[in-house]
């Protein structure tokens, strides 16, 4: 009684017509009956239009079923997922037009026939039965099947297997999207069963993809891992951040415990370490194939040890026909490098450098694992206060000798040749700045009680002069 109150009421509105011109349908025609539930509904084409919506309701009106949906600039639409049976399907047509607003056209109306059977089996439309090399994370894709109202979907890795998806209805419509991946390189099995208010569809069988099989070389994806065997930790400053500089989508770190086993400390690039022991860092890239992740990963072992800053306890500068020499002697229990003139490097490991112009050079002596950096001065000006005012050579062990002495107790000696002299100028002794200096004799003899000169050159050439005394 009420499809046919509807019906009467939509051939009333069918005759309305629109000051402007409007389609009409030629399939199903207004007021048709018994029309398939799966229909490509089509009207007569408009000249000078931008296109088309169509909408389909079960009122007058109404869009409960497609709600002004694109035709674009063709004029007829199918409904993916077929229509309901037995019942009025209101159809309204709606124009645009240029520099005007939309135009809503007459409702039309069909009725739809009454289904009696249940539907078909449909087939999958994406991807196809028997693809490859599909995606894991892909969405499974059926063809409408006429008459159906719903789907019920099973998925499996064997024919009639379930595992994944168990019968699990979907509704009306045309797409699923499970919510694990399917695994890598893997058959997969598609069972879907259409349905509607009379029964559901018989007999469907399975249809089978295969998932891609990775093909990831991780050798050329793996990320350069350079951290060192040994990291120094300093142990002035703890806890001591240490970084990894690899390019890399992720890290992390480990402690190995004496049994073996690990400790995850951080999962960032960098990690405050604070004790000594075995370590490993590992980081890792990310790539991406048939939409999966597939990690590559590169770890490297290595030793954490106490660290401290250098001391520099000596530098000794020695000529030689091509340059100066000059040899670094530091302390402090690191591992140490080198470097000349330049507190940013470049360092070396060896404390000796060859070669070197004569003038006032800067050494630096920097702990490879960044607890400090020392530097001093080498090849200072000379100065009166360099050499001694006087000196007692009477055998008692105090100042028995005349001699250089290296300016705040650094070692550095920065003179190549001495040579004394009396009041008259006449040379009594040349003295090496390295041995332990003048003894006060001449000659072998012991020279008096008096002021005796002296002149200086460093191994830049500088020169300087001046006086002493000697007391017995």
């Amino acid at each position: 009684m009420l499809k046919g109150m509807l019906f009467t009421f939509g051939l009333l509105i069918g005759v309305i017509t629109q000051a402007q011109e409007c389609p009409q349908l030629t399939y199903p025609i207004n007021g048709a009956t018994e029309v398939p539930v799966n229909p490509t509904i089509t009207w007569n084409s408009v000249n000078g239009i931008f296109g088309y919506l169509i909408s389909l309701g079960t009122t007058p009106g109404g869009t409960d079923i497609l709600n002004q949906r694109s035709a674009g600039l063709t004029n007829s639409f199918t409904p993916e997922v077929g229509l309901p049976d037995g019942i009025p399907i209101y159809v309204t047509i709606s124009m645009f037009l240029e520099n005007q607003q939309l135009l809503v056209c007459q409702v039309e109306v069909f009725t739809t026939v009454e289904v009696t059977t249940p539907p078909t089996c449909t087939s999958l439309s994406d991807p196809p039965n028997n693809a490859t090399g599909i995606n894991v994370d892909t969405a499974i894709r059926w063809n409408y099947a006429p008459t159906a109202t719903g789907y019920r979907i099973t998925i499996g890795t064997t024919v009639g297997g379930s595992e994944v998806i168990d019968d699990f209805d979907v509704g009306n419509v045309l797409e699923y999207r499970p919510q694990e991946e399917f695994p890598l390189d893997q058959d997969i099995y598609v069972t879907i069963i259409p349905y509607n208010d009379i029964g559901s569809a018989s007999s469907c069988t399975p249809e089978r993809f295969t998932t891609g099989v990775p093909t990831v070389d991780c050798s050329l994806n793996a990320p350069l891992n350079d951290i060192p065997d040994i990291v120094g930790i300093c142990a002035e400053n703890l806890p001591t951040v240490v970084t990894n500089e690899a390019l890399a989508s992720g890290f992390r770190w480990f402690q190995i415990e004496a049994d073996g086993s690990e400790t995850l400390l951080s999962e960032s690039r960098e990690v405050a370490l604070e004790d000594i022991g075995r370590y490993r860092s590992e980081a890792y890239n990310n790539v991406n194939e048939f939409g999966s992740t597939v990690e590559c990963s590169s770890s490297k072992e290595f030793r954490v040890v106490f660290s401290n800053p250098p001391t520099i306890n000596s530098v000794q500068v020695i000529r030689q026909a091509t340059g100066i020499r000059i040899t670094i002697e530091a302390s402090g229990g690191g591992d140490y490098e080198y470097a000349l003139d330049f507190e940013n490097g470049p360092y070396q490991d060896s404390p000796v450098f060859e070669n070197v112009p004569d003038g006032e050079r800067m050494v630096f002596v920097r702990d490879k694992f960044g607890c400090g950096t020392a530097q001093r001065t080498v090849e200072r000006e000379l100065t009166a206060k360099n050499f001694p005012l006087f000196f007692t050579p009477n055998g008692d062990g105090i100042n028995d000798f005349w001699q250089f002495v290296p300016l705040g107790g650094s070692g550095e000696i920065n003179v190549e040749k001495i040579f004394i002299f009396d009041r008259y100028g006449v040379l009594l002794a040349q003295i090496d700045p390295t041995s332990q200096g003048w003894n006060g004799n001449s000659n072998g003899q012991p020279l008096p009680e008096s002021d005796y000169w002296y002149r200086a050159i460093s191994f830049s050439n500088k020169e300087i002069k001046g006086h002493f005394t000697l007391k017995r």
